[in-house]
């Protein structure tokens, strides 16, 4: 319990702006705690999905399309940032897994 406590500020910055990220990152190098290393993961990875689609997804022309987007990067982000804060490691739907596993140097 103690490691969430200690790592829960730098879960919490990470997900403001991919900025937060880094500096939760830089924050978390020498401590190396666990908790937060995960919220790290897992808000890197929303914000680079919501970079890498949003290019393409800036492509179509439909209001429909871009806002069902926008709802679903905003969903994980509330989902990841409440997990965040109550202090529970929970992998965001979907892509959870695949962000875990792709930023697994992130330690």
């Amino acid at each position: 319990m103690n490691s969430i406590e200690e790592g829960k500020n730098m879960a919490i910055v990470s997900y403001i702006t991919i900025i937060g990220s880094f500096i939760a990152l830089i924050m978390n190098n020498e401590k190396k705690n666990a908790f937060a290393n995960f919220h790290i993961r897992q808000a890197l990875g929303i914000f680079v999905t919501f970079f890498a689609f949003g290019y393409f997804i800036s492509y179509f022309d439909s209001w429909m399309i871009t806002s069902a987007f926008w709802l679903f990067i905003f969903i994980l982000w509330i989902y990841g940032f409440l997990g965040a804060l109550d202090g529970k490691m929970r992998v965001v739907p979907i892509i959870g897994e695949f962000y875990q596993k792709l930023f697994k140097g992130i330690q």
